[in-house]
């Protein structure tokens, strides 16, 4: 079984996002439920977590309406504020909602020291309360700061998003390995092998670059917290979904069978609830 824990769907809105910008063609358009079940049979995906990329409660209930209508979507992670006093009330509002298995916030758009805001540590917290994951979305120069968090919530689950983003352009990894070693300690936290198509040259795949980042990871995380994902259809613009399912299991294959269906279902299981 396979499950993909980070797709995104959205209609696209250039004022709304404006992250995606001119040069960004390929994921200029609408993503939706249909376009990624095209992938399902093809490539034997059972399923998928939806991750908000807006930050609204708007997006919440659009991947709320989109899992109503397609049993794929297995979870989703979507957004809340953190710092609102209706924190709460909210929180117990999704209840319900059993296909809710966390939130994220965009920390990568926000300037470094931004989750160790008291204010933000108290709204997460919350989260977890209520029974809700938190999904760490950061650059590399940002992990530092995935490392105090952590370590001021240690009983909390988290999972970090595609692997911190090592900068593969430059491939001055010091930092992005010291961090991930400090914050793979923490047994709460796990790792997303997801989105590292983008994060180097957009225009040439490097195999070697990305096996040594998969190398690190499993050595620092284990079979046992590494989650497999794809970052559909960001990752479209580095690349395509079979060329990233073609790498990655080329790469795990000298795990075991037992060791890669924890790595493609099993730890997503464990982790969200699913």
């Amino acid at each position: 079984m396979i499950i993909d824990s980070h797709v995104h769907f959205w209609k696209f809105n250039p004022i709304r996002d404006a992250w995606i910008t001119e040069n960004m063609n390929a994921i200029r358009r609408d993503f939706l439920p249909e376009d990624f079940s095209l992938y399902l049979n093809e490539n034997q995906i059972d399923g998928c977590i939806a991750v908000q990329a807006d930050q609204s409660d708007e997006e919440t209930s659009f991947l709320l309406n989109l899992a109503k209508e397609n049993s794929f979507i297995k979870g989703i992670v979507g957004w809340i504020d953190l710092t609102s006093e209706k924190l709460e009330e909210k929180l117990e509002n999704y209840q319900s909602a059993k296909i809710i298995k966390g939130f994220r916030h965009i920390v990568e758009s926000e300037k470094i020291g931004f989750l160790l805001q008291k204010n933000i540590l108290e709204g997460i917290s919350k989260l977890h309360h209520y029974g809700y994951t938190f999904d760490i979305l950061l650059r590399q120069h940002q992990l530092s700061d995935a490392v105090k968090f952590s370590e001021k919530l240690p009983n909390k689950p988290f999972i970090l998003d595609h692997c911190g983003k090592p900068n593969l352009t430059t491939n001055d990894l010091k930092d992005w390995k010291a961090n991930i070693s400090e914050l793979a300690k923490n047994p709460n936290v796990y790792c997303k092998v997801s989105g590292l198509l983008t994060q180097g040259n957009l225009n040439t795949i490097n195999e070697k670059s990305i096996f040594e980042i998969l190398d690190f990871v499993f050595s620092q995380f284990g079979i046992d917290r590494t989650v497999f994902g794809s970052d559909w259809p960001v990752m479209l613009l580095g690349g395509n979904y079979p060329l990233w399912l073609e790498l990655i299991s080329k790469y795990v294959n000298q795990f075991s069978k037992e060791e890669q269906e924890l790595f493609y279902s099993g730890n997503a299981v464990k982790f969200y609830n699913l």
